[in-house]
């Protein structure tokens, strides 16, 4: 038996990017909803158009012309309620009355048939929409400058469209059906009740005010408690994940995190389970109260068309046309306003991928540029800094660097030094705050960026475990050279890994599809080496190659890498300062500054900082 939790020991759910809006919509009044949507509904109306101009048509022909059926319909039911009730013999009024039944029964059919064919539109235009969206997310996301991947506010936003806002499109047009289907629905009821008497359309009002309250109400209620859980059902789900999957498995097992990820998930399903009695129970309440508002303006309503009928103000056919138009005006109305907060919450969600679209588009990467000049790897830097976007501190300070064709450059310094940030400026990932940087005398500012990368092989310390073949792991998209292509794998050592590959270079780096195979940290760094060399750019720039490697492989790796430079220009990263001994010039960063710079006789003979690591770290062997 599980124990009450206290209010205070609940998760802090506040940050779940998939409730980020339960709470605004849950305060949201009803006529907020109202003012707001329309704006969002053209919208999505628009995107329809540009995926579907046939499927927009026929969805919104079709809802249209199916609630006018539902006028026809009424005036028709009036029609057959006067023939019913006129004096004379039964089969005589039948068959009077047959026209107009014929006529309600295929009002009926068409409405059916319409409306059949508005959720097929609909059914059609859902998935092209969600094709548009997330192609629209990736273009925008795989253009923008990569700082903006620095900033937490772009990640939060990023994260919560790719989770919410491609769908949230698809349910913005069903919920503005139901609400457009409500909508003329109430309206072409009120039409025909006001062409029948003109006291009906009051009445109607009067009727649908406590109904109306009632709805909302509920629905309100409703939402409030899904609101309340939702973010801790989804925590639910993230800790079910965690326990259940595989790729945390191990993990759980190794630092025996079983029993504190089980009294994660009861403390959890406790605060829901909590919640949802009490929002239940009081749901429960405001609808009880709901319905009998409701039921009470019905009884109004029927006393004041008893009343009519007998003082012979209304025809009995008449009044019973109302009494059907009001039970249908009351569905519609319900139908509306139980539609409102979902079409509403999904409609913020959208305009989130709207927000994100300006976003995006004023942080793309800068477009165009001249070619890069041949001698690329003719690097000059002069001041550069660059600071992450919300740090406390730059991370370069006035950094200068000289770069000749032909050399092996060597980065090395703490952790937080500023090698990696200066590795992708240097590779034109990152462009500086402010200082110079120019490849063959051509300033950053003035180069193609894309151009640019396609000339330079970068190496990451944290590489990307590519869910394709082991092939296309090294080639990238680029053409499949065969000779280049087993010239890089075996200077990486890389050939090794494809021997024991099921398939060899078709294998699936990937075991969670079939056939896939999961490699080792050491395989996986072989073949992020032969991913650098087999792009075969003119400069190769390495950031830690050989942080999962042992000391044979380490050291045949070194030996590549200083084969390799004998054609290309390398920058290396590396706190193994053993293998920077032949670097041409070594950069010593430190907090963000070029601290020393010069060969390794230069550094050591100095007695500085070089020196004291390079001490340290021969020391660690020699004792």
């Amino acid at each position: 038996m599980l124990d009450r939790l206290p209010e205070d020991e609940a998760l802090d759910l506040s940050a779940d990017p998939w409730s980020a809006y339960d709470q605004q919509v849950a305060n949201t009044g009803f006529w907020a909803m109202a003012r707001e949507l329309p704006v969002i509904m053209a919208r999505v109306l628009r995107e329809c158009w540009a995926v579907s101009r046939r499927d927009t048509a026929l969805l919104v022909l079709c809802t249209l012309f199916a609630e006018v059926f539902t006028a026809v319909g009424l005036l028709a039911t009036t029609s057959v309620l006067e023939r019913l009730l006129a004096a004379g013999p039964t089969p005589e009024r039948v068959r009077a009355a047959a026209p107009a039944l014929i006529l309600i029964v295929t009002a009926v059919v068409l409405r059916g048939a319409l409306r059949e064919a508005a959720t097929w539109a609909r059914s059609r235009l859902q998935p092209q929409l969600r094709r548009s969206m997330r192609t629209a997310i990736l273009e925008l996301a795989t253009n923008v400058e990569l700082a903006a991947f620095d900033d937490d506010e772009f990640q939060n936003t990023m994260h919560r469209i790719r989770e919410r806002a491609q769908h949230a499109i698809a349910l913005v047009l069903d919920g503005m059906l139901r609400l457009l289907g409500g909508l003329i629905g109430l309206l072409a009821v009120a039409g025909v009740l006001g062409v029948l008497h003109p006291v009906l359309v009051p009445l109607l009002l009067l009727a649908l005010a406590p109904t109306w309250w009632s709805s909302v109400r509920s629905a309100r209620m409703g939402y409030q408690v899904w609101a309340a859980t939702s973010g801790a059902e989804r925590r639910l789900e993230t800790l079910t994940a965690l326990m259940a999957d595989r790729a945390p498995a191990a993990e759980v097992r190794a630092y025996t995190m079983r029993g504190f990820l089980l009294n994660e998930f009861r403390r959890v399903a406790m605060q829901v389970q909590d919640r949802a009695l009490r929002l239940e129970w009081r749901q429960a309440v405001s609808r009880s109260a709901g319905q009998a508002l409701s039921g009470l303006g019905v009884g109004v309503v029927y006393l004041v068309l008893g009343a009519l009928l007998l003082a012979g103000a209304m025809p009995l056919a008449v009044a019973g046309t109302a009494v059907v138009a009001l039970r249908t005006a009351m569905a519609a109305l319900r139908e509306l306003v139980e539609s409102m907060n979902w079409s509403y919450e999904n409609a913020l969600y959208y305009r989130d991928f709207l927000d994100f679209g300006a976003v995006a588009q004023a942080r793309q990467e800068r477009q165009g540029g001249a070619a890069p000049p041949a001698d690329i790897d003719r690097i000059r830097a002069r001041g550069l800094t660059f600071t992450y976007p919300a740090a406390r501190r730059p991370a370069l300070r006035g950094v200068d660097l000289d770069i000749e064709p032909g050399q092996i450059i060597a980065l090395v310094g703490e952790n937080g030094s500023g090698k990696t940030t200066l590795a992708k400026i240097l590779s034109g990932l990152y462009e500086p705050d402010s200082g110079t940087l120019s490849y063959g005398g051509v300033p950053l500012s003035e180069l193609d960026l894309a151009a640019l990368r396609d000339r330079i092989a970068v190496i990451a310390q944290d590489f990307t475990h590519w869910p394709f073949s082991a092939r296309q792991n090294i080639t990238m998209g680029r053409p499949d050279h065969p000779d280049a292509l087993d010239e890089a794998v075996s200077a990486s050592g890389a050939a090794a890994v494809f021997a024991e590959l099921p398939k060899g270079a078709d294998t699936l780096l990937d075991p969670s599809y079939q056939g896939g195979v999961e490699l080792s940290g050491g395989q996986w760094q072989r073949i992020a080496v032969a991913r650098g060399l087999y792009r075969d750019a003119p400069l190769l720039i390495c950031d830690e190659p050989t942080a999962a490697l042992d000391a044979r492989s380490e050291h045949a790796l070194f030996q590549t890498i200083r084969e390799h430079a004998a054609q290309r220009t390398v920058v290396l990263i590396t706190h193994r300062l053993a293998s920077v001994r032949y670097a041409d010039k070594i950069y010593v960063l430190e907090q963000g500054r070029v601290a020393e710079c010069g060969t390794h006789r230069d550094l050591l003979s100095r007695n500085g900082i070089y020196a004291e690591f390079y001490s340290l770290q021969a020391r660690s062997y020699t004792d």
